[in-house]
C-alpha cells in the first residue's frame, strides 16, 4: 500500500477520507468493525472476514488483525473476487491489520 505523509492517533489519514465518503455516499452512520484472528492460520483469518463481512452494511469498514502469514495473499486476493475494498495495510510489532471496505 502506498505510503502516507502522517497519522492521525494511528488512524491514517487514508483511512479517514475513506470512511468519510463511504459515509457521506450512503448518507446514514458507517459501522466500524475489528476482528482478532491472532493465532489462527489459513483459511480461517479470511473466513471469518467472509462472515463478519455478510453481516455489515455496504460501505462498513472492518480491520482484520492476524498473523498469520499467508493473510498477505489472502486478505488481497479475496478482497479482489469478492469485490471489497483493501484500504490499508499495516504492521503492527509483527502483526498485520488489514482494514476492508464492504463492497456492493
Amino acid at each position: 500500500m502506498r505510503g502516507l505523509a502522517y497519522s492521525l492517533g494511528g488512524v491514517t489519514r487514508q483511512l479517514v477520507t475513506s470512511l468519510w465518503t463511504a459515509c457521506a455516499v450512503r448518507d446514514t452512520p458507517c459501522t466500524m468493525d475489528e476482528i482478532d484472528a491472532i493465532g489462527l492460520l489459513c483459511p480461517l483469518p479470511v473466513l471469518k472476514l467472509r462472515k463478519r463481512l455478510a453481516r455489515l452494511a455496504v460501505g462498513d469498514v472492518l480491520r482484520l488483525h492476524c498473523d498469520d502469514p499467508a493473510a498477505a495473499i489472502d486478505v488481497p486476493h479475496f478482497c479482489a473476487e469478492a469485490g471489497h475494498a483493501l484500504l490499508d495495510v499495516e504492521d503492527e510489532g509483527g502483526r498485520a491489520v488489514y482494514t476492508v471496505r464492504k463492497g456492493g
